[in-house]
């Protein structure tokens, strides 16, 4: 008898700030390939609502939990309140993040902290307490979202870029960890990607357009639907023996060191 390796029937998924744009994006992607989807939000009751009607309007078993990422009793409570009432955690896909661009020399320490906690401390809150389960239950898959800034640096997004280059390292820390209970733990680092927060850069003319769409190879800017692949990909007994690897959905840009200016 066939397996569909990429088939995710029956699975939970729990994926952090799925609210909106790429998280929205790879939630749909793992909710079409069969997966109960459990989104996570934090900054309203009616936003997170909205979401959970999208989700289900296309067709998605989807529930929502409102709850800070950083709070550790809050996560705690949560997770168990989600394994009450939805089920057990198959997939976890740490999501959740935000940016503060200022320079370093003007950047205020709590600023940096929250960008930290945030980005970094949060993945392994929700990790260390929904991995639990999948140690008893000898199964799991962890999904930390990192960024091309895990590898590169770039003015003002310094805090962000140390969280996400911590991120990676947790990320194969926690493979070398779990490996052995069968949990397979990847991060996904997007690229530039054609979303409600990048709409004022991306109009012809402006010179952070031309910047991307001459920085990449593939010519463009990412459609969120294009992380879905490496989300499912991740989430799925295709990757049972795909541990500590983050794989960057960019276009090729982390492949090049660019073009000459006058091409």
């Amino acid at each position: 008898m066939s397996i569909n390796l990429f088939d995710l029937t029956g699975k939970v998924a729990l994926i952090t700030g799925a609210t909106h744009g790429l998280g929205m994006a790879m939630a749909t992607g793992i909710g079409n390939a069969g997966a109960k989807i459990v989104v996570n939000g934090n900054s309203s009751q009616e936003k997170l609502d909205e979401a959970v009607q999208k989700y289900r309007a296309a067709g998605i078993d989807a529930y929502g939990y409102l709850f800070n990422v950083t709070d550790e009793n809050a996560v705690k409570e949560n997770i168990a309140k989600i394994e009450k009432e939805v089920g057990a955690i198959d997939i976890l896909v740490n999501n959740a993040g935000i940016i503060k661009r200022t320079p370093l020399v003007d950047m205020e320490v709590a600023d940096f902290k929250e960008v930290i906690d945030v980005d970094l401390v949060a993945p392994f809150i929700v990790s260390k307490h929904v991995v639990k389960g999948m140690i008893a239950r000898k199964s799991g898959k962890i999904i930390n979202i990192c960024s091309m800034m895990s590898e590169l640096g770039r003015d003002t997004v310094s805090a962000y870029a140390a969280a996400k280059g911590g991120l990676k390292m947790l990320t194969r820390s926690m493979a070398t960890e779990w490996a052995k209970f069968n949990i397979q733990t990847n991060g996904i680092g997007p690229g530039y990607f054609a979303t409600s927060q990048t709409a004022p850069i991306r109009v012809d003319g402006h010179p952070f357009n031309e910047f991307i769409i001459k920085r990449t190879p593939a010519s463009r800017w990412g459609d969120p639907e294009d992380l879905q692949g490496a989300a499912i990909f991740l989430s799925s007994k295709a990757s049972d023996f795909v541990n500590g690897h983050i794989v960057y959905v960019d276009g090729g840009i982390l492949a090049t060191i660019g073009k000459p200016a006058n091409e």
